[in-house]
């Protein structure tokens, strides 16, 4: 996949992924690689600017495999960011598929 459309979407998906549950950095990696082939080192600052925009608060739960784990909760600032997001994201990708599908007639 074209690495500026990830880019693109990234943070958004992150949003969408913590919005269905709390999550921990690795957890979001792992999980965002499965379908878009991202490196490790691309969510997590992603992370830290989230939440020091207030769109994430953080609390450590103990792990059993390992040292506790720092997870990641959507505030209602970041609840409200995400529909906002998601809002456009619909937008943009209506309007991409009308040219391209424009574009594809004889």
């Amino acid at each position: 996949m074209n690495v500026q459309f990830k880019k693109g979407v990234l943070e958004l998906c992150v949003l969408a992924l913590t919005a269905k549950a709390d999550r921990y950095g690795y957890e979001l990696v792992h999980r965002l690689s499965e379908t878009l082939e991202i490196a490790e080192g691309t969510v997590y600052p992603i992370l830290r600017r989230l939440t020091k925009e207030g769109l994430f608060t953080t609390y450590l739960a103990e792990s059993s495999e390992g040292p506790p784990r720092k997870y990641y909760h959507l505030t209602t600032k970041g609840e409200q960011y995400l529909a906002d997001q998601v809002r456009e994201w619909r937008e943009f990708y209506t309007s991409v598929n009308q040219v391209i599908e424009e574009d594809a007639s004889p």
